[in-house]
C-alpha cells in the first residue's frame, strides 16, 4: 500500500497536499479506497463553501458503502475535480492522482498539525 511521504493525512483517511501558493489539494487515501471498493458516485462540495476543520463537505459512494469526506482544516473550497462526477472509478485507479477538491486554508499552519506518512501508517496499522 502506498502512503506518499510528501503528503499529510487525517484520521478520517483524507490526504492533503500543500501547494506552492498556500492552497491545499484533498483526496482520499489508497487505504480508504481499498476499504470502500469500486466507486460509483461522488458528491463534491460547492466552490466558495466555507468549512470548519473536520466538517463533512463531500460524499463518496462505492458498491459497499457511502462515506463522508471531511475538510482537513478550516478554509474555503476553491476548486472541485468535476471529472470524478462522470468517472468516480478514477479514485480506485489512482487515489493520489484523483483529487476531490482544493481549499484555501484559513491558516496554512493548520496543515502542519495533520499526520505525516509515518503517523498515518501507524493509525491504520500498516
Amino acid at each position: 500500500m502506498s502512503i506518499p511521504a510528501t503528503l499529510k493525512y487525517t484520521t478520517s483517511h483524507e490526504w492533503v497536499r500543500l501547494e506552492a501558493d498556500g492552497s491545499i489539494t484533498v483526496g482520499i487515501t489508497e487505504h480508504a479506497q481499498e476499504l470502500l471498493g469500486d466507486m460509483v458516485f461522488i458528491e463534491l462540495p460547492v466552490v466558495g463553501r466555507s468549512a470548519k476543520a473536520e466538517e463533512q463537505v463531500a460524499v463518496v459512494e462505492s458498491v459497499k458503502a457511502a462515506s463522508d469526506i471531511y475538510a482537513p482544516v478550516a478554509g474555503v473550497v476553491t476548486e472541485v475535480n468535476n471529472v470524478l462526477v462522470d468517472a468516480p472509478e478514477l479514485v480506485n485507479e489512482n487515489a493520489y492522482a484523483a483529487w476531490l477538491f482544493k481549499m484555501q486554508p484559513a491558516s496554512v499552519a493548520d496543515v502542519d498539525g495533520l499526520l505525516d506518512a509515518a503517523g498515518y501508517a501507524s493509525e491504520i496499522g500498516a
